[in-house]
């Protein structure tokens, strides 16, 4: 599929076009400089049009050697170095370039460096004139910069003006041979399952580990890591292919408590994340096990168990305690996660590369496990012996009575037991039914929703 990316300084609008030419709120845009630091892409479809792979990169900044410039937007320091990797990545990777500059603020010297680095790069270049929000300032705005001597484009991306003339252009300039590619097994929107990617969602703590985790598994440095907490900002979606099998990991900005967060874009940050972890089909809990588990891992494990998403626990850094500590490290954590007994916890390092290759098998086997099917025999037969072996208590001198089990869906597994009186179900035997409908449907680790409802009659067996 071809590529097409997207360059330019920081505030010029790239994330804002990003978003209008893939039809998605993907990318968080705001007027402060610096928000956009990792490269994400998304797919771009128009009826009649090929569709491409379209790359969002972080404002670059080049000095007069060509090199990062340490004067840049406070959101950026301490990344120059990183965002114009990134930049260069996608340079490299792409088919065709847009430099994006801003028409209200006119030519800046960053922009004719970028225009300069650009074209010697030897690919398809138009110049995105951006923030013209009207044809009558066209001829005003644009003057200044065909001194580039570049291809020339004016577009308004938060209005959505001459959107499609540039859509049209792209097409012109895309490489013939991508007409007879197919569209690849894995893009950033597929959600179905069949044969194509599972998506996965890295979710944690800032500092937790989540983006060095995400660069182990891809094998390229694909996103920026530091110590500085809250270096991921936006959720990026990056594929992995491994054993012939297609995975779309999606790594999330850290999840401070709320009562932390007064800063606007963290707080974007944070829907996303959380967002990204609803529409996931997987979820990896990102545990430092230096830290423990602390009050907002719980809280974010409660959240997950709650909304019944499937997750696994990444207890990350496990090269860092001494090797005579690592048992009782282990069963600390282990006593803080019984809560959740039933979700799969693997201790990883991902600057060593420790048991790295287990979490791609266990996301995949618990995603099969979710989806499982369970015969209405079995279902019945596993209620039967549950309630020979611990009979419902009785409440209010009468003891509920069962009917019949059926399963209502998947994904998560959803069973109704039929009983007489649901009130008189106490929680901690609706615990014992789950926990028994666990052991003997072989569903370990799926989240289970477990139902009750109100039925007077037997169900009739033909």
């Amino acid at each position: 599929m071809p590529v097409v990316a997207l360059i330019g300084r920081p505030n010029v609008g790239k994330s804002t076009l990003f978003n209008g030419l893939t039809g998605r709120r993907r990318a968080i845009t705001h007027d402060r400089p610096g928000v956009t630091r990792d490269r994400m892409d998304g797919l771009v479809r128009r009826q009649g049009l090929r569709p491409f792979l379209l790359i969002d990169t972080g404002g670059v900044h080049l000095d007069e050697a060509g090199a990062a410039s340490p004067d840049v937007p406070k959101g950026l320091q301490g990344f120059e170095r990183e965002v114009l990797a990134q930049a260069q990545a996608a340079v490299r990777e792409a088919d065709v370039l847009l430099l994006v500059v801003d028409g209200r603020e006119g030519l800046s010297p960053l922009d004719e460096r970028l225009a300069d680095y650009l074209r010697q790069q030897n690919k398809p270049l138009i110049a995105v004139v951006n923030k013209v929000d009207g044809g009558e300032q066209e001829n005003t705005l644009l003057l200044e910069f065909y001194a580039t001597g570049l291809e020339l484009q004016p577009v308004s991306a938060a209005h959505g003006r001459r959107m499609h003339e540039l859509l049209d252009r792209i097409e012109e300039l895309l490489p013939a041979e991508a007409a007879e590619t197919t569209t690849p097994a894995v893009t950033p929107d597929q959600t179905d399952r069949d044969g194509r990617a599972l998506k996965i969602a890295m979710l944690g703590k800032p500092n937790a580990g989540k983006s060095s985790l995400v660069n182990a598994l891809a094998g390229e440095e694909r996103m920026i890591v530091s110590e500085i907490a809250g270096t991921t900002r936006d959720s990026v979606d990056v594929r992995v292919e491994r054993g012939g099998k297609q995975y779309l990991f999606v790594d999330t900005a850290g999840i401070r408590r709320r009562t932390k967060i007064i800063d606007s874009v963290e707080r974007f940050s944070v829907s996303s994340a959380l967002l990204s972890a609803r529409k996931a089909d997987v979820i990896l809990l990102v545990l430092d096990v230096v830290e423990g588990v602390s009050r907002q891992d719980k809280k974010l494990i409660s959240f997950l168990d709650e909304e019944k998403l499937p997750f696994i626990v990444l207890v990350n850094k496990m090269d860092l305690p001494e090797t005579n500590e690592t048992q009782a490290v282990k069963r600390s954590i282990k006593e803080e996660l019984s809560l959740v007994p039933h979700v799969p916890v693997l201790w990883v390092s991902a600057a060593t590369g420790k048991n790295l290759n287990a979490i791609l098998s266990t996301a995949e086997s618990l995603w099969t496990e979710c989806g499982q099917r369970v015969s209405t025999s079995l279902l019945n037969r596993s209620m039967t012996e549950a309630l020979t072996k611990h009979q419902p208590p009785v409440v209010k001198r009468v003891r509920a009575k069962f009917y019949y089990l059926t399963q209502a869906d998947v994904r998560p597994p959803t069973f109704v037991f039929f009983v007489n009186d649901p009130d008189r179900i106490k929680p901690s035997y609706g615990k014992y039914l789950e926990n028994q409908l666990r052991a003997r449907l072989g569903l370990p680790h799926a989240p289970m929703r477990v139902l009750y409802r109100a039925s007077h009659t037997k169900k009739k067996t033909k």
